[in-house]
């Protein structure tokens, strides 16, 4: 994807980019999220399926061995007993591509980031009155 042009610009352009099995579990993840975040917009940013609400939401990518899920350093921190079992970074997880994804713990995960978020954009709102 060197070339803009080749560069998916949204998520079910991304999505098609990889084989079948891949693909059904992009779905089933984007599927969790749409369902936690049904008012979010989905777009492509940081070349990843992004999802945003007031700001960005959550981001999700398929390498070789696994899935990465970015929630912000706030998803990952205040889930970080639930996510002990997984490899991960300040504001990303990886989800090994061949085991079952914890679908639950994603939606939960999507449902915080999505009252932080409009918490932070009420609040930035009442600062302006």
């Amino acid at each position: 994807m060197e070339d803009e042009k080749l560069a998916p610009s949204t998520i079910d352009e991304y999505i098609r980019l990889f084989p079948e099995d891949v693909r059904a579990i992009l779905e089933e993840v984007r599927a969790a999220i749409r369902g936690a975040a049904p008012t979010a917009e989905e777009k492509i940013s940081y070349r990843m399926p992004t999802f945003f609400l007031e700001g960005n939401l959550v981001h999700f990518a398929a390498y070789k061995k696994h899935i990465g899920f970015y929630p912000a350093p706030h998803g990952i921190e205040r889930f970080k007993k639930e996510l002990s079992a997984y490899k991960g970074a300040k504001g990303s997880v990886q989800f090994p591509i061949d085991k079952p994804l914890p679908m639950e713990l994603i939606i939960e995960i999507v449902k915080f980031r999505v009252a932080e978020n409009l918490a932070a954009a009420e609040a930035k709102k009442r600062k302006k009155r």
